[in-house]
C-alpha cells in the first residue's frame, strides 16, 4: 500500500501552478449545460437567461482557467476572472463559473503582495460600472441587491486578508521562537565553553607557574610538565566535543558530564597543586536529567576559583545524593599563598546560578570569616522510582 503521507509529500513538491490547475479544470467542466447545475449558477442583475453560444466558452475560460495561477500571479488571475465574470453577467449566461470570482478574490486577499489598495479601488470601480451596465439593460436587482453582492465579494477579500495576517503572525511567532532557541543554544554553548576553557587553562597556568620553581628538582618538574600535557589534551578533547555540537551534520547525542567523573576532576585539581578533600555519600538516582551535569559544573567552577584566588588553601568538596535532590558544597579555607591563575569575569558563578535555577534548585556563593569562600547548590532530581 502507498502511504498517504508519501503521496502528500510528492504532491507538495509539484509546482504551485500544477497543484492549482485541477480546481480550474473541475470548475470549467462543471459549467456543462446540465439542468441541475444551472439552478446553482451565479446570477447578478436578474436578467433573462441566454442560451450558450461561442462567446460562452470564452467567458468560462476567462473565469476558470486563470485559477491555475491564483497563487503565483494573484493580480492577473483576479483581473481575468473579473473580466470573464462581467461577460458572463452582461450576456446573461449565468454559468457556475461565476463562483470563480469569490475564489480569485480570496486568493488575491491572501497572496497579493503589492498594490493591494489600488486593486480594491479599481475592482470597486469596475463593479460599479458592471452594475450600471446591468441596470441599463433592464436589471431588476436594485441598489440593495447590488450592494449585498458587493458586500459578499468584500467578505471574500476580507477572509483572504485575515488569513494572510494570520499566516504572517504565525511566521513572525516562529521566527521569534527560532531566534530565542538560537540565543538559548548560544548561551548554553558559551557557558559550556567558559566552564571547559576556564578550568583547564587555569589548571595549566597554575602548573606552569609551579614548574618555574622546580628547575632544581627534575623528577617533580617532569611530573608537573606531564600534568600540564594531560590537562591540555583533556581540554582539546572537551573542546572537540563542544565544537561537534556546532556542526550542522552532527547527529550524535552531546556528551554530558556527570558526578561519576568528579574523582578525575578532583585528581586533576590536586595535580595543579590544590589540596582537595572529596567526600560523597548517598546513591545517585538512575534518572536525573541535567542535575548531574549541573552538579559537575558547580564543582568544576568552584575548584577553578579556588585555583585562581586561593591556590594552596585546603578545599573540601562534599556531594550528597538524596532521593529527590543532589546537594553540593565546596569550601576553601582562607586565602592561598599567592594568586596563581588569571582573573575572572564573574560570568562563571552567574551562569551556574542560572543553570541551577532552571532546574528549580538553589545556588549561593559566599565569603567566609577566614577570607575563604563556600559554594552551595541544591539541585532537584525527582524521585528515581
Amino acid at each position: 500500500m502507498v502511504d498517504p503521507r508519501t503521496l502528500a509529500d510528492r504532491w507538495r513538491r509539484w509546482p504551485v501552478t500544477v497543484r492549482d490547475l485541477p480546481l480550474a479544470l473541475l470548475l470549467a467542466l462543471a459549467c456543462a449545460p446540465v439542468p441541475v447545475l444551472q439552478d446553482r449558477s451565479t446570477q447578478l442583475g436578474d436578467l433573462p437567461g441566454r442560451p450558450f453560444d461561442a462567446l460562452t466558452v470564452v467567458a468560462i475560460a476567462l473565469e476558470c482557467l486563470p485559477l491555475a495561477v491564483r497563487r503565483r500571479w494573484p493580480g492577473i488571475c483576479l483581473a481575468l476572472v473579473s473580466l470573464g465574470f462581467a461577460v458572463d453577467q452582461v450576456r446573461a449566461y449565468h454559468t457556475v463559473a461565476g463562483t470563480a470570482l469569490a475564489v480569485a478574490l480570496l486568493s488575491a486577499g491572501v497572496h497579493l503582495e503589492r498594490r493591494r489598495r489600488a486593486t480594491l479601488v479599481v475592482g470597486s470601480a469596475a463593479y460599479v460600472a458592471l452594475a450600471v451596465t446591468l441596470h441599463r439593460q433592464g436589471s431588476t436587482e436594485g441598489v440593495g441587491g447590488f450592494l449585498t453582492f458587493y458586500l459578499a465579494l468584500t467578505l471574500a477579500w476580507g477572509a483572504g486578508a485575515w488569513l494572510r495576517q494570520s499566516r504572517a503572525a504565525e511566521a513572525e511567532r516562529r521566527r521569534r521562537a527560532a531566534e530565542a532557541a538560537r540565543a538559548t543554544e548560544r548561551a548554553r554553548i558559551a557557558g559550556e565553553l567558559h566552564d571547559i576553557v576556564t578550568h583547564h587553562v587555569t589548571a595549566m597556568v597554575v602548573q606552569a607557574e609551579a614548574a618555574r620553581y622546580l628547575t632544581a628538582a627534575p623528577d617533580r618538574l617532569d611530573t608537573t610538565l606531564t600534568a600540564i600535557t594531560d590537562t591540555g589534551r583533556r581540554a582539546i578533547a572537551d573542546l572537540r566535543i563542544l565544537l561537534d555540537l556546532l556542526d550542522p551534520d552532527h547527529r550524535a547525542d552531546p556528551r554530558v558530564p556527570s558526578v561519576g567523573e568528579l574523582p578525575a576532576l578532583i585528581e586533576q585539581t590536586r595535580r595543579a597543586g590544590q589540596p582537595v578533600e572529596f567526600t560523597q555519600d548517598g546513591s545517585p538516582a538512575e534518572t536525573v536529567g541535567g542535575a548531574e551535569a549541573a552538579a559537575y559544573r558547580v564543582v568544576q567552577e568552584a575548584l577553578t576559583n579556588a585555583l585562581k584566588y586561593a591556590h594552596g588553601s585546603r578545599t573540601a568538596v562534599h556531594v550528597h545524593h538524596g532521593k529527590r535532590e543532589i546537594t553540593v558544597e565546596i569550601s576553601t579555607a582562607g586565602p592561598g599563598t599567592r594568586p596563581a591563575g588569571p582573573g575572572g569575569s564573574g560570568r562563571g558563578l552567574a551562569g551556574l546560578r542560572d543553570r541551577v535555577a532552571v532546574l528549580g534548585g538553589e545556588f549561593s556563593a559566599q565569603r567566609r570569616d577566614d577570607e575563604g569562600f563556600v559554594v552551595r547548590a541544591r539541585i532537584p532530581t525527582g524521585d528515581a522510582s
